[in-house]
């Protein structure tokens, strides 16, 4: 029987995306100040710095990804003595902006009624700076006391620990296949694709469950605990 449920954050709890642009932009706005050189550069400039970053450097810690790109951003303009306070500019803007999705929190306090909630992310939006302060039994951050990202086995163990269940009470919610489903169950546990874009899932990957919003995450749990009674009351 499943007792807890984790969830990744970016883009399944969090809509990041709207605060990562409005940092980029407040960037764009202080190099323009800083010096004429950057009315050329653009802001897909900045998106395609941190694309071409993050290639190159996927298992780095996020918030040092977000450095070099913003360093690599910086140097288009010839501002590159201006990296720590653009930086901070930019992470400042980033977390003010930083919400949950309209479906999370209603969601997470139906479902903190039956299960014990779990957060655990690859990335740097800590639960406290984006407007979900309190909601979890437990939190796990990537690179955090020796902590891998996802999709390392590590992770997965680290989740399992914390959550003090066995792996296969434990289920993991969350928007990459890769990472969130298909990982999670290599170690153990089951998992639900949050599939907020309605894509097509790929004919080699089974997730436990998959959801359109956190909404609908109670109902698919309610049916999943009916199939798991029904396939134990044919046990002999």
């Amino acid at each position: 029987m499943l007792t807890t449920i984790v969830f990744d954050a970016d883009e399944t709890l969090i809509d990041l995306r709207p605060a990562v642009t409005g940092g980029l932009v407040a960037v764009l706005e202080a190099m323009r100040r800083l010096t004429p050189a950057a009315v050329d550069v653009s802001l897909a400039d900045l998106e395609s710095d941190w694309a071409a970053v993050f290639g190159e450097s996927t298992a780095a810690p996020v918030t040092e990804i977000r450095r070099a790109a913003l360093a690599r951003s910086l140097s288009r303009a010839g501002l590159d003595a201006h990296l720590d306070d653009i930086a901070s500019l930019f992470f400042a803007r980033r977390f003010a902006l930083t919400r949950p999705f309209p479906d999370v929190l209603p969601a997470l306090a139906v479902l903190r009624q039956r299960w014990t909630l779990g957060f655990a992310t690859n990335g740097n939006s800590r639960a406290e700076r984006c407007g979900l302060a309190g909601e979890f039994a437990f939190e796990l951050y990537a690179h955090e006391n020796g902590l891998p990202k996802k999709p390392a086995v590590e992770f997965y163990a680290a989740v399992v620990e914390a959550a003090g269940v066995p792996a296969s009470r434990v289920l993991y919610v969350g928007d990459s296949l890769d990472h969130d489903v298909v990982a999670a169950q290599r170690a153990g546990l089951r998992a639900v694709w949050l599939n907020r874009s309605g894509l097509p899932c790929p004919a080699d990957v089974f997730p436990d469950g998959q959801v359109s919003t956190v909404a609908e995450l109670p109902g698919l749990l309610a049916d999943m605990a009916g199939e798991f009674s029904a396939d134990h009351s044919r046990v002999p």
